[in-house]
């Protein structure tokens, strides 16, 4: 039985601010109902719920620190009970860890790990368990994960390469049950954790071949593709959407 658009549910983790925020904007126009996690950010995360109303779909907030693994599964098994199914996941939420390898203390990269490795495969684990055949699961990783242009971020870029291995290993495993998982590899984009006029934007630019920073929209329009009608034979990837960064 083909599922409507307008039936479809996603969840993103870390949906209050940046690309997350982007992203439930974004599927929610076209024609989801979206449940996102956040952190501290109440105040954006009601403005994310009024803008995925705005387009007549149903948005729920749902406050769950991505280290906390119960909270995790939690955000899973709450969307199901709010909407009684799940279709897609995208695993956004991730925390920076930065400065030379003799600097980063051992909380800091347990919070890399459990962010950004851990929260993705726990979220994923459980809402595999509520998806069927044309289940999207969608990663947002970093184009460090391909190419690291300047040191300082062993830590992240570790994470962000684990999340790799994960998806094609997850694609092969979930391709018989007609769920797809990919990948999508950001740059450089204009948020609050990087905006584009900050100290460091121009040496940042210097790397991108379009010159620009990319917009948290950019972002979202990939994830979009991936999770509709265009996305139904691509599992396994791995897409930049980075200006031509790792060119």
């Amino acid at each position: 039985m083909t599922v409507r658009l307008a039936d479809r549910v996603a969840l993103v983790t870390g949906g209050s601010r940046g690309i997350g925020a982007a992203v439930a904007r974004r599927l929610a126009e076209d024609g989801h109902h979206v449940a996102f996690t956040y952190r501290t950010a109440e105040d954006s995360a009601k403005s994310v719920v009024a803008q995925i109303e705005a387009y007549g779909r149903t948005g729920v907030a749902i406050n769950a620190d991505s280290t906390d693994a119960t909270a995790v599964v939690g955000a899973v098994e709450r969307t199901v009970a709010e909407f009684g199914r799940l279709d897609v996941l995208v695993n956004n939420a991730g925390v920076f860890a930065g400065g030379p390898i003799e600097s980063v203390s051992l909380d800091a990269l347990d919070r890399a790990i459990a962010v950004n490795v851990r929260g993705v495969y726990l979220a994923t684990q459980a809402a595999v368990r509520h998806m069927g055949a044309g289940g999207r699961i969608v990663n947002i990783g970093s184009s460090f994960a391909s190419r690291v242009p300047a040191p300082g971020v062993s830590a992240y870029a570790m994470t962000k390469s684990a999340v790799n291995g994960l998806t094609r290993a997850l694609a092969r495993e979930l391709g018989p049950r007609g769920i797809t998982v990919n990948l999508i590899l950001p740059g450089s984009t204009d948020t609050d954790m990087n905006p584009a006029d900050s100290a460091g934007a121009d040496g940042q630019r210097s790397h991108i071949a379009l010159g620009r920073y990319a917009d948290p929209e950019d972002v979202a329009a990939t994830v979009s593709h991936l999770v509709g009608a265009g996305g139904r034979h691509i599992t396994g990837a791995s897409i930049a959407v980075d200006g031509g960064a790792t060119a």
